[in-house]
């Protein structure tokens, strides 16, 4: 082993090719177990360390250099993941917020340190870690719609006060630990970090501005713009004499605006998820001493002090601001659940105080343990208050017997235009058959589209047999929608992605509605090339209905639509279901799934919303229309229950970008996709900016 450890330090592309098999191959082995690919990645840094095989070394050049790299990175992506369109919008209470979120938890922090016996230095630096918080259960808040209630606006944009002034506490506190620090020191250091935090804040925004107007689609260029300014703000943060990782998170909220949703904007956090934050968290479980790790777990009142404190102080933060702006204790649970989880900037600054000697290896494990146990309970309990906000705004926005239709009435878009992309014989029936059921309805008609991945050389021989077979699948399309009835008009076209020209195409062409062939969106191949299908949802601008079919459109006799709000979506999902149905009077359920602890009231309230959606006038008034709400709290199996005696089963998509760089969608939505082994028809809606 110690042969092939000088090996490793000797030859840094072997470190570094093992440390992409372990980022490749780990996080899907501990996803396919069901278990989070982060404790993976942590678990494969303590078996390749010093407690292990003794592969790598924390202090080999290639780690050091992509751990470092890494943890900038991710504090980078953090400044990047803050909408400060909302915090504008909100700034006085999120302030508030972000006062009390901060203030109560570094208190209870530094107590708990100095019962402990750590110094005042110390303490405070625990301190300072409860205080930053990363808001996971974002995405859960946009699949319930809740994006712009107050709550979450508040608890979002105290996201930007904590973390700064985490970061500012981390800066102090190394800065006394290194040496003499009196109060003008002290006072030096916090104005020479203002001057540039405000030089990093207004210089990037505005350079960034005039550098991406004038090199307009020059992706190649703005992407490198970006980098320089994450590793320019780093050194210029090292260079005042505070941390690097504080000039990150500036340099991410500086171009925010910059950036926005865009393509850019997308490699820059795809470079760093899929290679730079796990190799960091790799080091991590290289830091970690495993008798240490082990002692800290069977001595757990340090452990236990600090869970205990992170939760009481965030929720006393959360019940203050109950009281202040008159929440409602669903909106309380919110606003607690989004700023429990410990990730970004607590791991970052932990490793920091862990270099440089102020926190022990105790407080290093008690915080991997921290952000585990927060990571897996925050977005749980952001589930169960999303459930309930939900709710309560779909009661004040709809009183039986108000008809939800009347909020959001069913759009139909003239003329109506089916898009159908083809390229798998064995598939393109069944598409085109429901493609044909709906545009006939509709008094639409249905656009054949082959797209052709194009090359520097227009006539290389790939392009031309590329091109010949999509006009035997478009002349075969042609034909059977004859067949319907239905008009066909068929596209051709040569794009540099195919999903790129599934999307150009269809806004081209206007159309309503595109209906796409399953493909794999979990496997190996989707990780390491990306998805078409996760590539058109993520640019639509219309929905888009991605189908797996294991009987052609005709024959189903019994269709399952599973709903999670009333909103317009599930409007669309149930006339789907309904055009479907028309076609051979096929029975329709509308399923919902609400937690077993709803009340009584509650659930008598969620079956009239049903019942009013069920029985709106439609095209398959014809069709035979049963309405379940059933309590429980594993939502997927109650729903794979169900859908065992169904022919179709309806999901909706409620989606985001992820971190990683693809989509992230609904835990229920993700998980059945993964288990129904019967027809499924996911209905995907256009992504809301602000996403």
């Amino acid at each position: 082993m110690e042969t092939l450890l000088l090996v490793l330090q000797e030859e840094p592309i072997l470190s570094f090719a093992l440390l992409l098999g372990v980022i490749l191959v780990v996080p899907l082995l501990f996803e396919w177990l069901r278990l989070p690919g982060l404790v993976g990645l942590l678990a494969a840094g303590i078996a390749l360390g010093p407690q292990g095989l003794n592969l790598l070394t924390a202090e080999l050049p290639t780690v050091q250099l992509l751990s470092d790299i890494g943890v900038v990175y991710l504090l980078f992506v953090a400044g990047l993941e803050i909408d400060l369109e909302q915090f504008r919008q909100t700034r006085n209470r999120s302030a508030t917020f972000g006062f009390f979120t901060f203030a109560i938890p570094l208190l209870v922090g530094t107590l708990i340190g100095r019962f402990f016996g750590f110094g005042w230095n110390s303490a405070v630096l625990l301190g300072s870690l409860f205080a930053s918080h990363t808001p996971l259960g974002y995405p859960i808040v946009s699949r319930y719609g809740l994006v712009k209630n107050e709550a979450v606006l508040v608890t979002i944009g105290g996201t930007i006060f904590t973390d700064i002034a985490s970061l500012l506490v981390l800066a102090v506190c190394v800065g006394i630990h290194g040496g003499e620090f009196s109060l003008w020191s002290l006072l030096g250091l916090l104005g020479s970090l203002l001057i540039y935090a405000a030089a990093v804040l207004f210089g990037l925004d505005w350079l960034g501005h005039r550098f991406f107007r004038r090199t307009g689609s020059e992706e190649g260029n703005q992407f490198l713009f970006v980098l320089l300014a994450l590793f320019g703000a780093a050194l210029g943060a090292q260079w005042i004499g505070v941390e690097k990782i504080i000039g990150a998170f500036l340099a991410g909220l500086a171009v925010n605006d910059v950036l926005r949703e865009g393509p850019v904007k997308e490699k820059i956090v795809f470079v760093g998820s899929v290679l730079f934050i796990p190799v960091f968290f790799v080091d991590m479980g290289l830091l970690i001493d495993l008798p240490a790790f082990v002692q800290t777990l069977s001595s757990v009142w340090l452990m236990l002090a600090i869970l205990v404190g992170l939760s009481f102080s965030k929720y006393s933060a959360a019940q203050i601001c109950q009281w202040l702006y008159r929440y409602t204790p669903a909106q309380k649970l919110m606003m607690w659940s989004l700023s429990l989880p410990q990730v970004a900037a607590t791991l970052a600054a932990t490793v920091v105080g862990f270099q440089v000697g102020l926190l022990d290896a105790s407080v290093l494990n008690s915080v991997i343990v921290l952000m585990l146990v927060t990571a897996t309970l925050g977005p749980i309990l952001t589930s169960r208050a999303g459930a309930q906000m939900a709710m309560q705004e779909e009661q004040a926005q709809l009183k039986p017997p108000v008809d939800p239709a009347q909020e959001v009435p069913y759009p139909v878009r003239e003329p109506y235009v089916v898009v159908v992309p083809v390229a798998n014989p064995d598939t393109e029936q069944n598409l085109l058959e429901m493609a044909a059921l709906l545009a006939k309805h509709e008094q639409g008609r249905i656009v054949p589209l082959s797209v052709a991945t194009g090359h520097v050389h227009m006539d290389a021989p790939s392009l031309q047999a590329s091109l010949e077979h999509g006009e035997y699948l478009l002349k075969r399309a042609v034909e059977f929608c004859q067949q319907f009835g239905v008009q066909a008009t068929p596209l051709s076209r040569i794009d540099s992605h195919i999903a790129q020209g599934i999307s150009h195409a269809s806004r081209e062409q206007k159309a309503s509605l595109i209906v796409m062939g399953w493909s794999d969106t979990t496997g190996l191949r989707a990780r390491l090339f990306g998805n078409v299908i996760n590539s058109v949802l993520w640019a639509t601008h219309c929905p888009v209905a991605v189908a797996r079919l294991q009987h052609p459109p005709h024959k189903l006799q019994r269709i399952l639509v599973a709903l999670e709000n009333f909103r317009s979506q599930s409007a669309r999902s149930v006339r789907f279901a309904q055009i479907l149905a028309a076609a051979n009077q096929a029975e329709i359920t509308l399923l919902h799934v609400c937690p077993s602890g709803t009340p009584e009231p509650d659930r008598h309230w969620l079956e009239a919303q049903l019942t009013v959606l069920a029985e709106q006038p439609s095209p398959a008034c014809g069709s035979r229309l049963e309405v379940k709400v059933l309590a429980s709290d594993d939502i997927v199996k109650t729903l794979l229950k169900e859908a065992e005696v169904f022919d179709l089963v309806v999901l909706p998509s409620f989606r985001r970008r992820n971190r990683s760089g693809g989509l992230s969608f609904s835990d229920v939505t993700t998980e059945v996709l993964e288990r129904l082994n019967g027809s499924l028809v996911m209905l995907g809606e256009p992504l809301e900016l602000g996403q």
